[in-house]
């Protein structure tokens, strides 16, 4: 059973979401303002966050930065600022995807059903990576650099599976945008891989060997 945390302020919305999202394989819970959702964060491990940018305690953004500081969830906000700059920050932050308002039951149904199956864990995982301090366990979900704990969003940990399985070569950044937004790829700002492979290359350091072949895409160097 899924879990999924609303935290949305608007009270005729939030009840919306929940019908329209709960069903037999996934279970909904409502949040009005940040204080509700960290309770409810405390308590129950969430499958996804949707999370409205705009609460009446505080910026959704600000709970974004928390949430991310532990891992967490994957994140979808659900805001009405449709600035560039407004998502960039999201993204930066740490979010998977975002939705602005007004948006219709079926994209957001899609989105979600897109955000859910991407965080399922994968089938076959890759064996324990080592690379001049790196030390990659896409098994135990656990990631650390010249010894040091990194905590990755599911997005950065699925680019970093890519390029490590791909190691020696270039991606298209076309293909890593399908891998990675997997559904929903259409919805996705051209800005969003851009974005992520900054917030990856900030978190692993720079010794991190991600290589960049403009116009084409990204890859992870391997010790000649």
């Amino acid at each position: 059973m899924n879990q999924i945390l609303i935290v949305e302020d608007d009270a005729a919305l939030g009840r919306g979401l929940v019908l329209a999202l709960s069903d037999g394989s996934r279970a909904c819970t409502l949040a009005k303002n940040c204080a509700e959702a960290r309770q409810a964060l405390q308590i129950v491990s969430f499958s996804l966050t949707l999370l409205d940018v705009n609460l009446p305690d505080g910026s959704g953004l600000s709970l974004l930065e928390e949430i991310r500081a532990t891992g967490g969830p994957p994140v979808i906000l659900l805001t009405a600022n449709d600035l560039e700059t407004d998502i960039v920050t999201g993204l930066t932050l740490g979010a998977d995807d975002y939705i602005t308002k007004p948006f219709s039951l079926a994209v957001l149904r899609a989105r979600v059903d897109a955000a859910l199956r991407r965080a399922a864990p994968a089938p076959s995982a890759t064996a324990v990576f080592r690379q001049n301090g790196f030390i990659f366990d896409f098994d135990a979900l656990s990631f650390s650099a010249d010894g040091h704990a990194v905590q990755l969003s599911q997005t950065e940990q699925r680019l970093l599976r890519l390029l490590i399985e791909n190691r020696g070569h270039t991606v298209p950044r076309g293909t890593l945008v399908d891998r990675i937004w997997t559904d929903g790829a259409e919805y996705v700002d051209e800005n969003a891989l851009s974005v992520t492979v900054g917030r990856l290359r900030r978190k692993l350091g720079a010794d991190a060997p991600i290589q960049t072949v403009y116009g084409v895409g990204y890859g992870w160097a391997v010790d000649k």
